[in-house]
């Protein structure tokens, strides 16, 4: 079932059960099967990314694609969530403990997955750079006949492509390639910018800060529900923190961030939990490829600028040595590389400006949730204050 109609089907059945009058025996059975269906949901939807069905196209780990499915799984995750702890509840209910503790560090792990936001959208940009370095040796290769002055050409934008994708995590984030000072929506004064093509929430990035740290603090205090509180409220509160972690983590792997030194690190989730497997799967699948490729210094593991890096290579060594007309046999494999290159910066074009749109939404998603969960617990608050 798609993503989206589970998240209809459980807002649903939640809305509907809250509006019921029952016993309060009854109430709490009920809820624990709402637990247990939403554990259930998430464990499906991270099972699709991945081992996705027959019936699903496959999108390769950390590509574009695969990527805006992540954060459509954290999207409908998150509505399901919020639905289990406050539609239809009694505010007094959540500002009880464990939760009068437990939210306010899930809200604080938000104000920090917003700064991740701001930090993968700064990355996006230079992503972009890399795009239209590609689309330049792609266009002045893409000739029948190959002249030296298109070779040339070709060579100039490819070794700036490389440049620009093996630049370490700390001078990246000083280059003038990706603009620093952002804010979600379209810049003001430029008529000829790209429809859709957003900026970062926040002003300028310290240069002092780090997507490792910052994913590191995400973990602060993320430990699981024991006991009793497994079967409560504490536990959907644990899982929203290990996805949206998760999340985040995948993000900062896949996109250049400033300061990555360490991401490899795994956050812990007990193996022991059967809604977990598959995300500690794919945990496991991207930190593999990180500590593969951290020591070089490279862009980030986004599956297309890998292919960029691989194909841009070979043509650098195909222009360097191209004399006119070139070897029937190198031009041949040389025109083979540059419509695959040609294909791979198609895909960017058409997927990075709705990738920046679902950030954006994450962002304000991220936002709305919380003044929600502080409204609700003021009100809360003030419902169980004794009476003067």
């Amino acid at each position: 079932m798609p993503a989206t109609e589970y998240q209809g089907s459980f807002l649903g059945r939640i809305s509907i059960r809250r509006n019921q009058v029952i016993a309060m025996d009854g109430n709490h059975e009920q809820e624990i099967e709402d637990l247990e269906l939403f554990q259930k949901h998430v464990s499906d939807r991270f099972t699709e990314l991945l081992s996705p069905p027959d019936d699903v196209p496959v999108d390769a780990l950390l590509s574009i694609s695969w990527l805006r499915k992540l954060l459509d799984v954290f999207l409908c995750c998150e509505a399901e969530f919020k639905a289990i702890l406050m539609m239809g509840r009694d505010p007094s209910q959540i500002s009880k403990p464990p939760l009068d503790r437990l939210i306010p560090e899930l809200l604080d792990r938000a104000v920090k997955a917003l700064d991740l936001c701001n930090a993968v959208t700064n990355g996006l940009e230079s992503v972009r750079h890399c795009q239209k370095l590609a689309e330049i040796a792609v266009s002045a290769l893409d000739q029948n006949p190959i002249g030296d002055g298109q070779a040339r050409r070709a060579k100039k934008a490819l070794v700036s492509l490389m440049s620009a994708m093996n630049l370490d995590d700390k001078d990246g984030a000083n280059t003038k390639t990706t603009e620093r000072s952002w804010s979600f929506g379209r810049r003001g004064g430029n008529k000829d910018r790209v429809p859709g093509h957003f900026r970062s929430l926040s002003w300028q990035v310290a240069k002092n800060w780090s997507a490792a740290k910052q994913i590191q603090a995400l973990t602060t205090n993320l430990v699981a529900p024991r006991g009793a509180e497994a079967s409560g409220l504490a536990s959907p509160v644990y899982i929203m923190s290990v996805i949206m972690v998760f999340v985040m983590w995948a993000l900062v792997a896949a996109i250049p961030c400033q300061e990555r030194n360490g991401l490899a690190a795994h956050f812990p989730v007990p193996k022991q939990l059967s809604w977990a497997h598959s995300m500690i799967g794919l945990q496991e699948k991207i930190g593999d490829e990180w500590k593969k490729k951290e020591k070089k210094g490279m862009a980030g593991l986004l599956e297309e600028m890998q292919k960029m890096e691989k194909l841009g290579q070979s043509l650098i060594e195909f222009t360097d040595s191209f004399q006119f007309p070139g070897e029937t046999e190198k031009v041949e494999e040389a025109a083979a590389q540059v419509a695959e290159l040609a294909e791979t910066c198609r895909r960017m074009e058409e997927g990075l400006v709705p990738l920046q749109m679902q950030i954006r939404e994450v962002f304000h998603r991220l936002v709305r949730s919380r003044t929600e969960f502080l409204d609700v617990l003021d009100q809360g608050g003030k419902s169980s204050a004794p009476l003067v």
